[in-house]
């Protein structure tokens, strides 16, 4: 089979492999798509992934090959991965010991389930998601990022009629604000530059945009929520200056998220905001069920994908080194994925 191997320094090398074979209570999948993760892009930016390591954790496909005690998958059955079904008992949140740190533990070992810029992906039993009727596999391989978004969102306690406000419509952003739409949000603002971006978080429902380099983005949410600002906060850009902008746009005894995860240290000064009683929550990755939420508003078209794709989206193995390359500065892009 064919994989993306990464080099060190930036460099991926596409080899040939040896398709995985699956042991007892594992699976094997050929995979169809494979989406490109912010996390990833951090990984090969900051040269913190092992040489010699597939990464990859955003993945569709259909089942190829099944080990013995396999009882849930059978051949041709659609799948999602990696880690959307239920972990075994006493497995924190998927692989997430109870001090995990992402910086300093995130990139130690990548597992086979989180190597899908290859052709066929090997994973335990439990780990896939089965992909329901009605939902192609180039948005099944994005319900990861949409139910980690999910996920960010829960963690706000966003009640109905609450206004929200999305700082950054990347693909985290343009899926925090759907999901936030469609469980109730009386009005979602997003704060985006890039024109791409801008657009697709209109065409997915986003209520008003703010252009950040011609508008101040904090006055402007004030403003729109009758000078008190949004209930709740999501900060999905992981820019140097968004998150001391969530905290100063949020009202009082509001919620800030931070979805986004900053590489670099991120500036804030509390004096302009602790008065106001505010919450301030992390994020990361999602629950089981979240999964299961995230198909079941694709299938009832609460939540799209196709904005967030263009015609330059879809890219073949051997071009990720150079997409990455593109993707380590601000850009225009949304979301880029492998087709195999």
């Amino acid at each position: 089979m064919k994989a993306a191997v990464y080099q060190g320094k930036h460099r991926f090398e596409v080899r040939e492999a040896p398709a995985p074979t699956p042991g007892p209570n594992q699976v094997v999948m050929k995979t169809t798509y494979s989406g490109i993760c912010g996390t990833d892009v951090h990984g090969i930016l900051y040269d913190v992934v092992a040489a010699g390591s597939v990464l990859g954790h955003e993945y569709a496909g259909v089942i190829s090959a099944v080990g013995k005690g396999v009882k849930k998958w059978k051949e041709g059955d659609r799948v999602a991965g990696a880690a959307g079904g239920t972990p075994p008992e006493g497995m924190v949140r998927g692989f997430f010991t109870p001090r995990y740190n992402f910086r300093t533990m995130g990139w130690q070992s990548i597992p086979p389930a989180f190597s899908g810029y290859a052709e066929y992906v090997l994973m335990d039993e439990w780990m896939p998601a089965a992909v329901p009727k009605g939902v192609p596999d180039v948005a099944a391989c994005m319900v990861e990022p949409m139910a980690a978004a999910m996920h960010s969102v829960r963690r706000s306690k966003m009640k109905k009629g609450d206004t929200v406000a999305v700082f950054g419509a990347g693909p985290l952003g343009l899926f925090a604000m759907q999901v936030a739409k469609a469980w109730g949000a009386s009005k979602v603002i997003v704060s985006e530059p890039a024109p791409a971006r801008a657009k697709a978080a209109k065409a997915v429902g986003a209520d008003v945009v703010i252009d950040p380099t011609k508008t101040n983005a904090v006055e402007e949410m004030v403003k729109l929520t009758g000078g008190e600002g949004p209930h709740v906060v999501i900060e999905a850009a992981g820019a140097k200056s968004t998150l001391q902008q969530a905290m100063e746009a949020v009202r009082r005894e509001g919620r800030v998220v931070l979805l986004a995860i900053p590489w670099e240290p991120v500036p804030v000064l509390p004096a302009d905001w602790c008065t106001r009683d505010a919450e301030l929550t992390t994020t990361f990755a999602f629950d089981p069920e979240e999964w299961l939420e995230c198909f079941d508003l694709i299938q009832r078209g609460k939540v799209k994908v196709e904005p967030l794709l263009g015609a330059d989206s879809f890219i073949s193995l051997e071009q990720l080194g150079a997409t990455f390359q593109r993707l380590f500065k601000p850009s225009n892009e949304i979301k880029m994925v492998v087709k195999f």
